[in-house]
């Protein structure tokens, strides 16, 4: 293992009811790559299996608040998917990171890469794009 792999990474998670969208960081925590979109339960075994691979030092995962700032429903959602991740890879910091735009963003980014209708409409690239926004914006803020 070189020295660049043996740094844990960052992992950027945006939570759906149907898909869950997983980014993570270079080994240099400078930019975030999109991992994939999972099921729920393959993204639990996935954040797991990521872990016991490279190691993860922070799990970055989207907080959707309302365009008010206000907590809601889909934040309590979120909320128990955090608790399901600590078991999974107990003692790696949660950071919950506001993801207000984050789906529109990506849109905008997948356009931007020269991605045509409708893949850059396809729900599962937007899910995993948007984690890889969320995990950008964390980076960019530290």
């Amino acid at each position: 293992m070189s020295l660049l792999n043996a740094t844990p990474r960052v992992v950027g998670v945006d939570v759906g009811t149907k898909r869950i969208g997983i980014a993570r960081s270079d080994p240099l925590h400078v930019f975030s790559q999109v991992h994939g979109t999972f099921s729920p339960s393959e993204a639990l075994a996935e954040v797991e299996r990521l872990h016991e691979e490279d190691g993860i030092s922070v799990l970055v995962v989207g907080w959707p608040l309302s365009l008010d700032g206000e907590e809601n429903e889909a934040t309590e959602f979120v909320d128990a998917f955090i608790e399901e991740l600590r078991d999974v890879v107990p003692g790696v910091d949660v950071v919950r990171q506001d993801e207000r735009f984050s789906s529109e963003i990506a849109i905008g980014a997948l356009r931007e890469a020269g991605v045509r209708q409708p893949g850059r409409h396809d729900k599962g690239r937007v899910d995993a794009a948007a984690a890889a926004v969320i995990l950008q914006d964390y980076l960019d803020a530290r």
